[in-house]
C-alpha cells in the first residue's frame, strides 16, 4: 500500500508532465494574425446582429399574430 507522502510526489509529478505537455502543445497551436483576427471579429460581431436582427422581426411578427388571434 502506498504512503501519503508517495501519492503526494506522484501528483506532483503527473501534475508537472501535465503542464509541460499544455506547454508544448500551446506551441504547435497557428495562432492568427492582426489582420485575421480583425477579420474573423468582424465576421462574428456581424452575424451576432444579423441574427439579432432575425429573431427581433421573427418575435414581432409572432407577437403581432398572437395579438389578432387573441383580439
Amino acid at each position: 500500500m502506498s504512503t501519503q507522502a508517495n501519492t503526494n510526489k506522484e501528483n506532483s509529478r503527473n501534475l508537472g508532465k501535465f503542464f509541460k505537455g499544455v506547454k508544448s502543445e500551446l506551441k504547435k497551436v497557428n495562432w492568427p494574425n492582426r489582420k485575421e483576427l480583425s477579420n474573423h471579429t468582424v465576421i462574428v460581431v456581424g452575424t451576432c446582429i444579423a441574427a439579432t436582427a432575425v429573431l427581433w422581426v421573427l418575435d414581432t411578427a409572432f407577437g403581432f399574430g398572437l395579438n389578432l388571434i387573441l383580439k
